[in-house]
């Protein structure tokens, strides 16, 4: 199994701004992450437009070339909403841990991403060191959907054993 694995990319889903709403007042968002064949949730909360998940989910690294895809969803009894969805290519921040950076300062900013029509960035984003970590900040606007953005946390972390990027 290891032999398969680049890396694993820990998810910190922080919050959604201004995500639509679903039922009477509000929406009840949860988010599904998907890369090939893996599929993670966040938890639900309740009556809001301006979710705080602060939720860790990880992803198994084999192919870094796959999209991260997000799926926003409104939770109900019988069928769930959508919410909007977007994609994220993290070919950027592998490129970034390729690079093997020791010894620099803490938050010291290595690439940064603008938002263009290829990608679902609501705005600038930085890859950067922290304590000896390549991390992500990515805020996403949703597609497919009237209004939302979702804030994001990535980072990546080697697997010993496995053939890394």
């Amino acid at each position: 199994m290891l032999g398969h694995l680049v890396g694993l990319l820990r998810v910190r889903v922080l919050r959604g701004v201004n995500l639509a709403i679903r039922d009477l007042r509000s929406s009840d968002p949860y988010i599904v992450i998907r890369m090939g064949k893996q599929k993670l949730k966040t938890r639900v909360i309740r009556k809001s437009v301006n979710p705080e998940w602060n939720d860790e989910l990880t992803l198994s690294i084999e192919d870094p070339t796959l999209l991260v895809k997000l799926d926003v969803f409104d939770k109900d009894t019988f069928f769930d909403d959508p919410m909007g969805n977007a994609e994220l290519d993290i070919r950027p921040l592998v490129e970034v841990v390729r690079m093997r950076l020791q010894g620099v300062e803490d938050n010291t900013v290595v690439k940064k991403l603008v938002p263009n029509r290829q990608n679902c960035l609501a705005e600038e984003s930085a890859i950067y060191m922290s304590e000896g970590a390549v991390k992500q900040d990515v805020v996403l606007r949703l597609r497919n959907v009237e209004c939302g953005e979702i804030e994001l946390q990535l980072q990546w972390i080697d697997i010993p054993g496995a053939k890394g990027v």
